[in-house]
């Protein structure tokens, strides 16, 4: 019903940044959240940034003035800016969008920081 295609992933060396993507289709409502999500190996999927279709924004604390979370309603689109990464951050990124009662998930990329 939804699909998310999420991509922008890469090998980055600490203090780095990258700008991951995701682009949605298919029956999506016009009030939803979309946002991030990472999951490291052994380790719960963690929600990492999100932003509701009004504009409103959360964000991990382990993320917050490092990175910045946008979309663009009209292209169902969201991104996530990520800056003076750390190796802390390495993980496959999974890009959500959240409406009524089901959550869609992209198909994850991976990011990893050297030290």
């Amino acid at each position: 019903q939804v699909q998310l295609v999420d991509s922008g992933g890469g090998l980055v060396q600490a203090g780095g940044s990258l700008r991951l993507s995701c682009a949605a289709s298919g029956s999506i409502f016009s009030i939803n959240t979309m946002g991030w999500y990472r999951q490291a190996p052994g380790k719960q999927r963690d929600m990492v940034a999100r932003m509701t279709s009004g504009g409103s924004t959360n964000y991990a604390d382990s993320v917050k003035g490092r990175f910045t979370i946008s979309r663009d309603n009209a292209k169902n689109t969201v991104y996530l800016q990520m800056n003076s990464l750390k190796p802390e951050d390495t993980a496959v990124y999974y890009c959500n969008l959240a409406q009524r009662t089901t959550y869609y998930w992209g198909q994850g990329t991976q990011v990893t920081v050297s030290s």
